[in-house]
C-alpha cells in the first residue's frame, strides 16, 4: 500500500511518501507541494495523514485538542494549540479574528492558529466527510509519542537533541538513516521527520490500526468529525 504523510512547510507542504507491507515501512519519495489538492490527487495512496485541523468547532473547544494535550503531557502539550473556530476561517488580519473568536467562545485565537489559517481553510476546502475516510488529521507529536510506546519526545523538535531522538525512532522504522536524505528547499528537517512520522500513522490508517482521540469524535457543521487520529 502506498501511503502519505503530509506537514505544513514554509514554501506549502511536504510530503513523504511511504509503501507499507506486511513487513514494514519502506520510504519513497519526499516533495515540498505548494498547494494540497495537487497531494490529494496523488494516484494510488491508500490513506494520507495530515497535519492540519480538519472539522472546525463553532464554539466549544475540540475534544480531538483536549484529548491529545493529555495524551502528550508536558512539555510537549504545549504543540497542540486549539484549533480555529469555523467563524474564523475569512479573517485577513489577527486583531479582528481574536475579537471574533473571544465574541464566539470567549477565548482570543494564538498566533499559532492565525498563522496556519490560510492552509486550515485550503484543507476545508478540499476535504468533504467522503474523503475522510482515507485523508486523517493527525499531530506529529502525537505519533512519535505513540511509536515510543506512549512516552512524549523529550525534547523540542526545533533543537539538535530533539531531531536526534526523533530521527532515532525514524530510522528504526523505515531501517535507514533518514538525516543522509536531503531536504527539498522550501521545507526544514524538522518539517520531514514530521511528516515521515505521519506516513507511519497512514499507514495505520490503511490498515484499519488507527486509534482515534476522542474515541467518539463528533462531526462539526460540514459533517467532517473532529478528530486526531494515530
Amino acid at each position: 500500500m502506498l501511503v502519505a504523510g503530509i506537514d505544513g512547510c514554509p514554501k506549502g507542504w511536504i510530503a513523504v511518501l511511504a509503501t507499507s507491507t506486511g513487513h514494514g515501512l519502506h520510504f519513497q519519495s519526499i516533495t515540498v507541494y505548494s498547494a494540497l489538492d495537487a497531494i490529494l490527487a496523488t494516484p494510488d495512496l491508500a490513506a494520507i495523514a495530515l497535519d492540519i485541523p480538519i472539522g472546525l468547532s463553532d464554539g466549544p473547544p475540540r475534544a480531538a485538542d483536549l484529548d491529545a494535550r493529555r495524551f502528550l503531557g508536558r512539555p510537549r502539550s504545549s504543540s497542540v494549540f486549539p484549533a480555529p473556530l469555523r467563524c474564523l476561517l475569512d479573517a485577513t488580519d489577527y486583531v479582528t479574528a481574536c475579537e471574533a473568536s473571544f465574541a464566539a467562545c470567549g477565548r482570543r485565537l494564538s498566533r499559532q492558529a492565525f498563522n496556519i489559517l490560510p492552509k486550515v481553510r485550503d484543507a476545508d476546502l478540499l476535504i468533504t466527510p467522503a474523503l475522510q475516510t482515507r485523508v486523517r488529521e493527525c499531530h506529529p507529536e502525537v505519533s512519535f509519542a505513540a511509536l515510543n510506546a506512549g512516552s512524549a519526545m523529550r525534547h523540542n523538535k526545533k533543537t539538535a537533541a530533539g531531531r536526534a531522538e526523533r530521527a532515532a525512532l525514524l530510522n528504526a522504522l523505515f531501517d535507514q538513516d533518514l538525516s543522509l536524505l536531503r531536504i527539498p528547499s522550501g521545507a526544514a528537517r524538522d518539517d520531514f521527520y514530521d511528516a515521515a512520522i505521519l506516513a507511519w500513522t497512514a499507514a495505520r490508517i490503511a490498515r484499519g490500526q488507527a486509534v482515534s482521540l476522542p474515541a467518539e469524535p463528533p462531526r462539526d457543521s460540514r459533517g467532517l468529525l473532529m478528530q486526531i487520529v494515530y
